[in-house]
């Protein structure tokens, strides 16, 4: 991978680490944490700016696949990385492979959660 790349993707999650913190912070306040509000709203807010920043690449913004990658894998997929699951969701639809699409959908939500509690029951049980 070219470091002119690596560098626009750098830049873009370290610029969205603090803006996501922030984020969460406000909502949680704003809300309560009585429920994952804020990772709720950090997660559908990167959604939609990814739909929308796909659609202004597609019809009205040719932007160089470094500024591209910088927006969608850096400062969105540092917001969420639901956006990314998103994006590989509807690219599957595009290509006509919607059983592909809901395959994805169901193994990630499913394998994460597992892989999650794994990793808890694991070092739950080595760590003292």
């Amino acid at each position: 991978m070219p470091m002119k790349m690596i560098a626009s993707i750098a830049v873009g999650g370290a610029a969205v680490a603090v803006a996501r913190y922030a984020v969460m912070g406000v909502v949680g306040k704003w809300l309560g944490t009585g429920f994952p509000y804020a990772t709720l709203a950090v997660n559908v807010a990167g959604c939609f700016v990814m739909g929308a920043l796909v659609e202004i690449f597609a019809l009205v913004w040719s932007a160089s696949p470094e500024i591209r990658a910088l927006l969608t894998v850096g400062f969105l997929g540092g917001f969420t990385t639901f956006s990314a699951f998103s994006l590989d969701i509807y690219l599957l639809f595009e290509h006509g492979r919607p059983g592909v699409a809901a395959l994805y959908v169901a193994a990630s939500v499913l394998l994460s959660v597992f892989a999650f509690f794994g990793g808890l029951y694991l070092f739950r049980h080595i760590l003292p």
